[in-house]
C-alpha cells in the first residue's frame, strides 16, 4: 500500500511505495500562525468538487479534497496557483488541481500521511 510523506521545510508531498518515493509535488503548507500540524494520520475521505460552485464562485479546495484523521485538516487543491511553494494555508497541505487529482487516483482511503517538520 502506497504511503505519503510531507515534508514541511522542503514544502514537498512524496508518495511512496516500499520505502521509495515514487512521485514528488510541490505544496503550500500553513501560515506560522496556523501551522501544519505534524505527526502520523490517514487519509479518512475523499471528496472532488466541481472547479466552480453554482454562480461561478471558485471553490477554496480546488478541485479535490482528501480528509486527514485529524479534524478539520486535510489535503486539497487551491483556486490560487500561486500559493503552492507558500505559507498561506490555515493548516492545510495544497496542491495544484491537476497534482491533487493525480495524487486521490494513487491512494485509497486508508493511506498513512506522516507530516514533519
Amino acid at each position: 500500500m502506497p504511503s505519503i510523506m510531507v515534508d514541511l521545510s522542503d514544502r514537498r508531498l512524496y508518495l511512496m511505495e516500499g520505502g521509495r518515493i515514487i512521485r514528488s509535488y510541490p505544496v503550500g503548507i500553513g501560515r506560522i500562525l496556523t501551522q501544519t500540524p505534524t505527526g502520523t494520520y490517514h487519509i479518512i475521505n475523499k471528496v472532488p468538487y466541481p472547479y466552480s460552485r453554482p454562480g461561478g464562485r471558485l471553490t477554496p479546495y480546488g478541485t479535490m479534497w482528501m480528509g486527514l484523521s485529524r479534524r478539520g485538516y486535510g489535503i486539497h487543491g487551491t483556486n490560487r496557483p500561486a500559493s503552492i511553494g507558500q505559507r498561506v494555508s490555515k493548516g492545510c497541505i495544497r496542491m495544484y488541481n491537476a497534482d491533487v487529482e493525480d495524487l486521490a487516483r494513487r491512494v485509497p482511503i486508508g493511506t498513512m500521511v506522516v507530516i514533519r517538520e
